[in-house]
């Protein structure tokens, strides 16, 4: 017998209500992790956990990650500035509020934007965890506040931003930063490090007519500036994936500044792992150049793009890296300075050694026209300022101070730099 049309109905809408309630599993009040018991909060399909991870020997980031591949990839964290001690506990309270603290009770992070109190949590297999109310309405998630990365299905919303971490190690907040401005512009930006929320210069822009609303990350791989109307002003990223093979994905805001959009096959050969579908600037290393601050890499060294498409950053001759954990931490003068004393220049002692198509544009203090090459060289090695010449055919010359900015060295850059350093100079260990 056929079903009177509103109990059909009713049984429909309670069908859609109960598949609805099971596309996530609880998490209730009085809930809690504590970091180093290695307890988790999964999403229905395990795609994605929420929890500790443990950075250093005893200290954790909250954070959420890719549960099903080795790397276990982070996509959002909580404390990125502040590591949490082992024995730190994530809490939902009896009052409806999820909050880190340390061993000893004080709080470590809350949510900024939790709109009222919660009634459960739940991590999704969008990787997203929320906060919802006694009506499942969403009152926090994590898709509103993210680190440096975005997931399929999220967005970016006016005065949102991702920053970079500080190295591939670190995961405090870094050097970069991707904005979406209540003005409509987006960017990318250096920050005035380590004021990391504090921008310092544009250094890749999007055709935004100033009218972005929104940055979507769609499920099929691209990344576009929508306005209010939803309709696509620009491609951010624009290489859609393949639908024929099941896959992971993110966009992240990379420590070295790139936008990348990465790949993780699901199914194919056991030697998986993350790949890039595409990315933004094509080159970091020409893209930018700060007035103030050092560049992509730290001060005194050069930044080459890799075959990988990655940058490297280099010490000049005579120069050694500041932190050996960090080759973008800049370069130190390994080699006691010439002396300035009147009496002695030490003009004998120093030589150069010579670097093609390298240069550091916003260094130089001084700059002549139409001279030779040796001319060029001399006047550096009569000035104990003078840390580097560059000389361009045609007969432009500059002198070099440190420290040295904005370095880089590819072959748009068309010059050469002569590189003073103390012949058979002994080292200069004094960081």
């Amino acid at each position: 017998m056929a079903l009177p049309y509103f109990i059909f109905v009713y049984l429909f809408n309670l069908c859609l209500v109960t598949s609805a309630q099971t596309t996530y599993n609880n998490i209730t009040l009085g809930s809690s992790l504590v970091a180093g018991d290695n307890s988790l909060w999964l999403s229905p399909s395990n795609d994605f956990a929420f929890g500790f991870q443990q950075i250093q020997s005893g200290s954790f980031l909250l954070a959420l990650w890719f549960n099903k591949i080795p790397e276990k990839t982070i996509t959002w964290s909580a404390n990125r500035d502040q590591l949490a001690p082992k024995g730190s506990k994530v809490e939902l309270t009896s009052d409806g509020n999820l909050i880190l603290t340390d061993p000893s009770g004080r709080e470590l992070w809350k949510p900024k934007q939790q709109q009222t109190v919660a009634a459960a949590a739940a991590v999704l297999d969008t990787g997203n965890f929320i906060l919802i109310d006694k009506n499942s309405v969403v009152v926090w998630q994590s898709f509103d506040e993210p680190t440096d990365t975005l997931l399929p299905t999220q967005n970016l919303n006016q005065g949102s931003q991702l920053i970079a971490s500080f190295t591939s190690k670190n995961y405090s907040s870094g050097r970069f930063s991707f904005d979406i401005n209540y003005n409509g512009n987006v960017a990318l930006y250096t920050t005035n490090f380590p004021l990391f929320n504090s921008l310092n210069s544009i250094y890749q822009t999007f055709e935004d007519q100033g009218l972005g609303y929104q940055v979507v990350f769609s499920k099929s791989g691209s990344l576009n500036l929508v306005d209010g109307s939803g309709d696509v002003l620009a491609d951010v990223l624009q290489n859609e994936v393949s639908h024929e093979e099941i896959q992971y994905q993110r966009v992240i805001l990379e420590y070295d500044g790139v936008l990348r959009h990465y790949i993780y096959p699901k199914n194919s050969s056991p030697s998986k792992n993350w790949f890039i579908n595409s990315f933004s600037p094509d080159n970091i290393c020409t893209a930018v150049t700060q007035q103030t601050g050092s560049g992509v890499c730290g001060f005194n060294s050069y930044c080459k793009l890799g075959n990988d498409m990655k940058p490297k950053c280099i010490c000049p001759p005579g120069y050694a890296v500041l932190d050996s954990t960090n080759e973008m931490s800049g370069c130190f003068q390994n080699f006691p300075a010439q002396s300035c004393n009147a009496a002695s220049t030490e003009k004998d002692k120093f030589d150069f050694k010579v670097l093609q198509d390298v240069d550091w544009p916003l260094s130089d203090y001084e700059h002549f026209e139409n001279v030779s090459i040796e001319w060029c060289k001399e006047v550096c090695l009569n000035d104990c300022f003078c840390a580097v010449a560059i000389y361009r055919n045609g007969g432009d010359c500059w002198k070099k101070k440190t420290p040295l900015s904005n370095g880089k060295n590819d072959s748009s850059v068309d010059r050469i730099a002569f590189i003073k350093t103390r012949i058979n100079g002994g080292s200069n260990h004094g960081h």
